[in-house]
């Protein structure tokens, strides 16, 4: 009867304990749920119908047969081209290897002219309007800026060219390294750099949380260090994705990275458990999508392309690629990018530790709230029993304290698995 009457509670208990924990994992799934539509949204928003916006390309020659060339093709684009003429090929060759234009068309004298049929992104056949004495016609492109701009490029020129009756001749005049034939292996660089880095903010952000401000940014700016020249070896000895310009790439991954660590530390003391979403938004959903490494933001919505413009991983990547293929055309502007998301990483981490000095200082105002009532108790008349309610209330709140740090830490092991 007695064992009976002890075991009665329990059947409540259990229940209110299983009832919390229910909460408790369903509250933690909203994350990687949250994290489902993030991605959904952000690829598929990106990268779903890609079509060219504006794409900047030119038709070689200086002549009125040129100049009509170009407006035919820009007219019935319908806003998809963008198209100029340039002097003459060198002057075709310098643009692309600035990245001004991303395709240049040279006619050729050969075919009748003829008007009619249609060409990819809704330019009709132009090729009978131009042509120079001599040779087929000729698309130069730079695939090391961008292959599938250079296939889109290439598809909008081709029916041009078939119209002259001649096939249409691809020279591409900054290829790839021979170790990455396709151009992405460095937008798959970006890719590995980035989660080396965002997925150790868990870890200095959750077991780090302990440890000073301060000593928290020198790790952070040690793991970045380390991420980068994982991601170097990986470019250079390893894959052979990058032939020369080690030495640049590394110290643009170093800066890359550094920006993603500090500014997640910091960001931990704001967002605790959310961190992890946090930073997959910048660094992953608004980042991977923006860089330009699938589609460049001539292909994209206004959205994306727009962030191309001052985002940290399209600084990192198209900076990387001026580097390495386009004798550092445009390289200051991309440093200047990662440089300012450092200075707000700085900011950001600054915020945190001042956010961190008033909570610890509140704590301890609390604590010696709680000492000095019992001293007070002490003084006074009941002396004994006022003390000991004072040490209660100040090992009471020591005892909460702990268990939500304790708590905090359960967490942040589940927040870095996830981030993972």
């Amino acid at each position: 009867m007695s064992s009976a009457h002890r075991a009665g509670p329990a059947g409540p208990a259990r229940r209110s304990g299983d009832a919390a924990a229910l909460r408790h994992v369903l509250t933690h799934l909203i994350t990687p749920l949250l994290m489902c539509v993030g991605m959904g949204f952000a690829y598929l928003g990106a990268f779903a119908h890609p079509s060219p916006h504006h794409l900047p390309v030119a038709v070689v020659g200086s002549g009125p047969s040129a100049q009509v060339l170009a407006q035919t093709i820009n007219d019935k684009s319908g806003g998809d081209l963008t198209v100029r003429t340039v002097a003459d090929r060198g002057e075709a060759v310098r643009q692309l290897k600035e990245r001004d234009i991303f395709g240049a068309y040279v006619p050729g004298g050969g075919g009748g002219a003829r008007t009619g049929g249609a060409a990819g992104s809704g330019v009709a056949g132009a090729g009978g309007v131009a042509g120079s004495a001599g040779g087929a016609p000729e698309l130069l492109v730079a695939t090391a800026g961008s292959d599938t701009t250079a296939s889109v490029v290439q598809k909008v020129f081709t029916p041009v060219a078939a119209e002259r009756g001649a096939p249409l001749k691809v020279t591409d005049v900054v290829p790839t390294a021979p170790g990455d034939p396709t151009g992405q292996g460095l937008f798959f660089l970006l890719v590995a750099v980035s989660i080396g880095s965002y997925a150790s903010v868990a870890v200095l952000g959750g077991a780090g949380a302990a440890l000073p401000m301060r000593l928290r940014a020198l790790l952070a700016a040690g793991v970045s260090l380390v991420v980068s020249v994982i991601g170097t070896l990986f470019a250079g000895p390893v894959f052979h994705l990058v032939d020369h310009g080690l030495w640049g790439v590394w110290g643009l991954a170093w800066l890359y990275s550094a920006g993603i660590v500090l500014i997640g530390v910091g960001l931990h003391v704001f967002l605790k458990r959310w961190t992890t979403l946090g930073v997959m938004v910048l660094f992953v959903m608004l980042n991977f999508t923006s860089a330009g490494g699938v589609f460049r933001p001539e292909l994209q919505n206004g959205f994306f392309a727009a962030l191309h413009a001052f985002w940290n991983g399209a600084g990192f990547l198209e900076g990387t690629r001026g580097l390495v293929y386009f004798d550092g055309a445009g390289l200051g502007g991309h440093v200047w990018t990662l440089a300012l998301w450092l200075v707000a990483a700085l900011a950001v981490l600054g915020a945190g530790g001042v956010v961190e000095s008033r909570r610890a200082a509140g704590t301890a105002s609390a604590g010696a709230g709680g000492a000095s009532v019992g001293a007070a108790g002490a003084v006074s008349g009941d002396s004994a029993e006022a003390a000991e309610e004072g040490s209660e209330r100040v090992r009471g709140g020591v005892e909460e304290t702990r268990e939500q740090r304790e708590q905090e830490e359960r967490e942040e092991e589940m927040e870095e698995a996830v981030g993972v």
